[in-house]
């Protein structure tokens, strides 16, 4: 049968903006017409060192005229290098790769119900997480997430999920109730909005945890790789969860997840009882050891402490001179700007200015700068940032 009428080859499960990315370098972008845009989105906290940085693309470069793939059959040696430098940068003991932080979170998912198990408790099924979380678009992690509009037209989604207020002390006591295999959040979370938790309610979470041998999972899909100034955010928090999961800023825009957990842990995963047919191919994990490798260089990360601190300053000197701005929030270069009006509309004007940000729902403007960002370039943004509050401002000044 003939079609009526021609349909978009992609499926619209985006809504684009009316920009085409072909070339990137830096902090920078280039759309089809050669025009330059400052990316303070980073592809999503993915592009962490920047669009093509020097040091991965050669490695890449390299490994391309050897190997792409293999499958997880046979050993690939640049896998078991980045495994082994991240449990050297981390408190974990054992790691599992694969393509992205949502299936990251399914193998989360997936070994807090065989370690309960393991441990002898079959009844123990049920993962606690927080409202306003985002942890995928997975069946499983859809069902973890506490946004509702995620979840729209899907039910019934998986059972035996609780959700419970973030940096909320009086929820603490629902965690335990002898069904609950872990508890999954994120440190910041940061589709919700840029949400830091709290130290003392962490800290009571992870007691209640360590109490009941409840897992803890930590989601720093978003949060890792530098993203907070430390390399994990974990660490920001004095705690020791017993699972970590990663993608995103791993590979440089490379597709790889993994998921990080503790001995005791990991010996749940035995061979048939997960698997992946691209996760850490030798392509993937020598950019992830090169992006790696990059950020544990001596003095990297005390910079990006430092860049970030300062960046944060000027925009609370906004935030003090342009009501627009209610509350700057976030740690390192994970920045959410609350803001009076529709923070769509600010990343529109921004578009126009030719800097590109994102939202964190519908009231915060979601920063996310490369961590290779020059002062320079910080400054250029600040610039670009207050023309446009002074615009809003204007438009919204009442008429005497």
């Amino acid at each position: 049968m003939a079609k009526e009428e021609k349909q978009p080859a992609l499926m619209a499960t985006y809504a684009r903006f009316p920009i085409t990315i072909v070339k990137g370098k830096g902090s920078y972008v280039w759309n089809d017409k050669n025009e330059a845009y400052l990316d303070f989105t980073s592809g999503i906290a993915t592009c962490n060192l920047g669009h093509v940085p020097e040091q991965v693309s050669q490695k890449v470069h390299q490994q391309l005229e050897l190997l792409w793939h293999c499958s997880n059959l046979y050993e690939i040696p640049a896998q078991t290098k980045l495994a082994e430098a991240l449990i050297q940068q981390s408190l974990f003991d054992q790691v599992f790769f694969c393509n992205s932080g949502a299936e990251a979170n399914e193998a989360a998912l997936k070994i807090a119900r065989k370690y309960a198990k393991d441990q002898g408790h079959p009844e123990r099924t049920a993962v606690v997480s927080f409202k306003q979380s985002f942890h995928g678009r997975t069946y499983a992690t859809m069902s973890v997430t506490g946004q509702e509009k995620i979840q729209v037209g899907y039910d019934p989604l998986m059972s035996d999920v609780r959700f419970l207020a973030f940096n909320k002390d009086s929820d603490l006591e629902k965690i335990h109730d002898g069904k609950t295999a872990a508890v999954l959040l994120e440190l910041v979370q940061g589709e919700g909005g840029v949400n830091p938790a709290q130290k003392d309610w962490l800290h009571s979470l992870q007691a209640i945890c360590k109490a009941n041998d409840i897992l803890l999972i930590v989601d720093e899909v978003q949060t890792g790789m530098g993203r907070t100034g430390e390399l994990f955010a974990y660490e920001h928090y004095e705690i020791e969860p017993d699972v970590m999961t990663l993608a995103k800023g791993l590979g440089s825009g490379f597709p790889i997840g993994a998921m990080l957990a503790k001995g005791t842990v990991a010996a749940s995963f035995t061979p048939g009882t997960h698997g992946t047919t691209f996760g850490g191919n030798p392509l993937v994990a020598t950019a992830g050891l090169a992006t790696l490798t990059e950020m544990t260089m001596p003095s990297f990360m005390e910079e990006v402490k430092q860049k970030a601190a300062d960046f944060k300053e000027q925009l609370n000197q906004l935030a003090d001179q342009y009501s627009v701005i209610t509350k700057v929030k976030g740690i390192g270069f994970l920045i959410g700007i609350e803001v009076s009006v529709e923070a769509r509309k600010l990343v529109t004007m921004l578009q126009q200015h030719h800097v590109l940000t994102l939202t964190a729902g519908d009231s915060v403007l979601r920063i996310l700068p490369p961590l290779t960002v020059t002062s320079r370039e910080i400054e250029y943004f600040i610039q670009k940032l207050e023309l446009v509050l002074i615009e809003i401002q204007r438009e919204n000044k009442p008429i005497n």
